[in-house]
């Protein structure tokens, strides 16, 4: 069962404009860092049914597997949230432990980007699978699900604990889209470029953890734009623990 609250990691830019937005960004699955995600080669093409008169080839049989996991990555975008907020990785990865962490209403915020949507498959959310070793399924014996597509990763990233809101084919009714900044000025722009941002309701938003090295300035930004767009949303400092490797929260609004 997936987690009701989840949270996303930012640094402060990111921060301030999810949080002056109310959006949520969704980036294309060729898009991530990790290699391997959402890959065509996570399964085995070679087992091809036998077929009477050998037709269609195996080669081409095999040759269409593959292409319609490539076209289903290229076709899928993804929110990636965590289930924890005090991960020392995720802070030191996204932001340095000076950005900051927001908490989602999990129900609330599938609501949301449900809403005016059109497109192929309608915003759910799923778990991210982990595995030490890459044992490819077969694609013909076992017929993967997409699912298996989505959400499987190395181990190595494990301490997300991720859970993805993933789509396919969006076309946001009313949603602010980009393209990296180093795309400026190109005539023309692969789709797969273009990030999405839905826009949330208020009681999406419930809670903010800022990093244990925020600035001052940012903090005080931070604080004065979430208590003026969410009255009810928790503020907490993350902090140090006394007596242990990790991270504990203080409430401050």
């Amino acid at each position: 069962m997936v987690a009701k609250h989840l949270y996303k990691y930012l640094n402060i830019d990111g921060g301030l404009k999810m949080l002056q937005y109310s959006n949520l960004q969704f980036t294309n699955a060729t898009k991530f860092n990790d290699p391997f995600d959402c890959h065509p080669a996570l399964y085995d093409y070679s087992n091809v049914p036998t077929t009477e008169y050998n037709w269609p080839p195996a080669d081409f049989v095999a040759d269409k597997g593959k292409n319609d996991m490539k076209n289903l990555r290229n076709s899928t975008w993804i929110c990636s949230l965590s289930k924890v907020y005090d991960s020392l990785l995720m802070w030191s990865y996204y932001n340095q432990h000076k950005g900051v962490c927001i908490g989602l209403n999990l129900d609330v915020t599938i609501k949301c980007c449900k809403y005016k949507f059109i497109g192929t498959m309608s915003p759910f959310a799923a778990e991210v699978n982990y595995k030490d070793i890459l044992k490819k399924t077969d694609y013909f014996k076992e017929r993967p699900t997409c699912i298996d597509l989505w959400t499987t990763k190395a181990k190595a990233w494990e301490h997300e604990q991720e859970v993805r809101i993933i789509t396919k084919d969006p076309v946001w009714a009313n949603a602010a889209w980009s393209h990296p900044e180093e795309l400026d000025g190109e005539e023309s722009i692969d789709i797969k470029e273009i990030r999405y941002y839905p826009h949330l309701s208020k009681d999406c938003f419930e809670s903010i953890y800022l990093g244990v090295n925020i600035l001052s300035k940012d903090k005080n930004q931070i604080i004065k734009l979430a208590k003026k767009n969410y009255p009810e949303i928790k503020i907490y400092q993350m902090a140090l623990a006394p007596d242990a490797f990790r991270l504990r929260e203080e409430q401050i609004y």
